[in-house]
């Protein structure tokens, strides 16, 4: 897909259609609770051979101009393409979601995923969005369908086994949804309760590890969580503390609990294993959005509102090999 304006390629439907849509979402049959159900995620106790998921590659500088990437590099395969394929969501409300009057998809993943694209073809539009579900980022990084994952993509030693990140661009950590009234306090109050969180993500993962006496249900997507959440289906939510205040935004009734995170969820994008020229390059872009202020712009239009002010953009840890 190509042209001068981002067109969505697969549309899950605005927060607006969330009720009406809702038969087209059914909870993901688990074990029964004698079992330990399977994530899709790699767990959180998997023996991990890196000793910082977040330290990525040294950034490429200086930058190459845009339009000017350098001879037999990922960078020039994908600018000799025409465009850069991102693999993200399209409902995670403040990080991509589709903006129902102009039918695009926008949030502050969005615009990390734009800023690599201006990077390499001096237009953020030469770009095109696959839609993807949690489980399908690091499978088609792997078939080569999408060059960057730019999804809510938690950084884990596992997942360096299978893909390469940039340096970390947002620092996130796990929480829980719930409704208001609900007796679910936190985490060790979770027993017995049905808990949602999308299948292939460490949130699901973590909440087997974590909770093991919740009862944990499967969903393709958090829009899908929401639905049975709303429905009466499920008495949780949990992700990470920027999906789910996208999702106490779209439903009135629901809050997240106000507790420290009891993961640490720090979002690189994520490119192919192989690629290790291009995860340098996206350093170079974003140590240019610390740089220009664009970074912490960007989370002043989409996140500031929901969780503050933060602490910044994350420091960078370089030096991988």
């Amino acid at each position: 897909m190509s042209g001068r304006r981002i067109r969505l390629t697969a549309v899950l439907g605005s927060a607006a259609l969330l009720l009406t849509t809702a038969c087209g979402y059914e909870a993901t049959p688990l074990p029964e609770p004698a079992e330990t159900p399977t994530p899709t995620a790699a767990s959180p106790a998997a023996p991990q051979e890196c000793s910082n998921a977040t330290q990525s590659y040294d950034p490429l500088s200086p930058l190459p101009e845009p339009g000017q990437m350098p001879e037999g590099s990922t960078m020039a395969a994908i600018q000799e393409r025409g465009r850069l394929i991102v693999g993200t969501s399209a409902d995670t409300f403040l990080l991509a979601s589709r903006n129902p009057q102009s039918g695009e998809v926008e949030g502050f993943d969005i615009d990390m995923a734009k800023a690599v694209a201006r990077a390499i073809f001096g237009d953020e539009d030469r770009i095109q969005l696959r839609i993807i579900t949690a489980a399908e980022r690091i499978p088609l990084l792997e078939a080569g369908e999408v060059d960057i994952v730019v999804r809510a993509f938690s950084m884990t030693c596992a997942r360096w086994d299978q893909v390469a990140f940039s340096q970390e661009y947002y620092h996130s950590g796990q929480k829980i949804l719930v409704r208001q009234g609900s007796d679910i306090t936190g985490l060790s109050s979770l027993a017995g309760h049905k808990v949602c969180a999308p299948n292939g993500t460490s949130s699901l993962a973590n909440l087997v590890a974590l909770a093991p006496d919740a009862e944990p249900v499967g969903a393709a997507n958090h829009t899908g969580c929401l639905v049975l959440f709303q429905r009466g289906e499920v008495d949780a939510i949990t992700g990470d503390d920027t999906v789910l205040a996208g999702l106490a935004a779209q439903d009135p009734y629901a809050v997240v609990l106000d507790e420290e995170p009891f993961t640490e969820e720090p979002y690189g994008i994520g490119v192919a294993k192989e690629n290790t020229d291009l995860a340098a390059f996206i350093n170079g872009v974003l140590e240019q959005l610390r740089e220009s202020g664009e970074w912490n712009a960007s989370y002043q239009r989409w996140l500031a509102p929901y969780l503050g002010d933060g602490t910044g953009q994350p420091a960078p840890v370089y030096g991988r090999s």
